[in-house]
């Protein structure tokens, strides 16, 4: 019975598979006769199915862009760039679409150690600092234990040097790793998707209005009270807006 059943998953899986390679090519196909948003649909089921790839979000975040649609092709860049960081062509193409918002934010000015404790953990993810942690573990225990069992002493001296320094790299990579991972835990970032929304002081329409967004606009969401999300400018500005006005990378 259980065979029967993994067969089944794996059956429904190659023919799902299959399906949505049919529609990526579809997709393709449309998005070369200029009919974008019938290429949408067609990357949109293959979404519906659960599969995702940084291609696809590409394709998708192309097409909107040539229908103008600003805030959906920031939106899909910046998923896209979520699971192929170093992509050019993506970091490309979304520089081009932040260029079309009507938002000009300026970045609050960043001290020296922020800058460059930015620059080394935009090196690795959380998971990659956590890896180079393990491999300075490994190159620890074995210089070590060539350390022991050495008797030449110009040798033992070298290779207790080398295995210390390992130890401090070792050291230096959990830390990271877990200063990633707190980074990326409180790490909330959204898109506008509203052509202009009034940002409220208050989680009420009936407050004031601290300023404007645009569509298209990158925020960070801060905190959650019922439909309401707070969300904050890298420029430090902050307020509420709607639920409904945003989406979540």
């Amino acid at each position: 019975m259980k065979k029967l059943l993994y067969l089944s998953i794996l059956l429904f899986s190659i023919l799902s598979f299959g399906q949505n390679d049919k529609l990526f090519d579809q997709g393709k196909e449309l998005y070369k006769n200029g009919k974008y948003q019938q290429a949408i649909n067609s990357w949109m089921q293959i979404l519906e199915n659960g599969q995702t790839s940084s291609e696809l979000y590409f394709n998708i975040a192309n097409a909107q862009y040539k229908l103008n649609q600003i805030g959906p092709s920031i939106y899909y860049y910046e998923k896209a760039l979520q699971l192929s960081p170093n992509d050019s062509d993506i970091k490309t193409n979304l520089a081009f679409a932040e260029n079309a918002r009507i938002d000009a934010i300026e970045p609050l000015p960043q001290s020296v150690f922020t800058k460059w404790y930015k620059n080394i953990a935009d090196t690795f993810t959380y998971d990659g600092w956590a890896i180079l942690a393990v491999g300075f573990s490994i190159v620890f225990v074995i210089l070590f234990l060539l350390y022991y069992f050495s008797h030449i002493e110009k040798r033992k001296r070298l290779l207790f040097a080398t295995s210390m320094l390992s130890i401090v790299l070792l050291l230096g990579a959990v830390t990271m790793a877990f200063l990633t991972y707190g980074d990326y835990s409180k790490n909330q970032p959204a898109i506008i998707f509203a052509n202009q929304i009034e940002v409220k002081s208050e989680p009420s329409m009936g407050s004031n209005s601290a300023f404007v967004l645009h569509e298209g606009t990158k925020v960070q969401i801060m905190a959650q009270d019922g439909n309401w999300f707070r969300i904050s400018l890298a420029d430090g500005k902050d307020g509420w807006i709607p639920a409904s006005d945003l989406k979540q990378l």
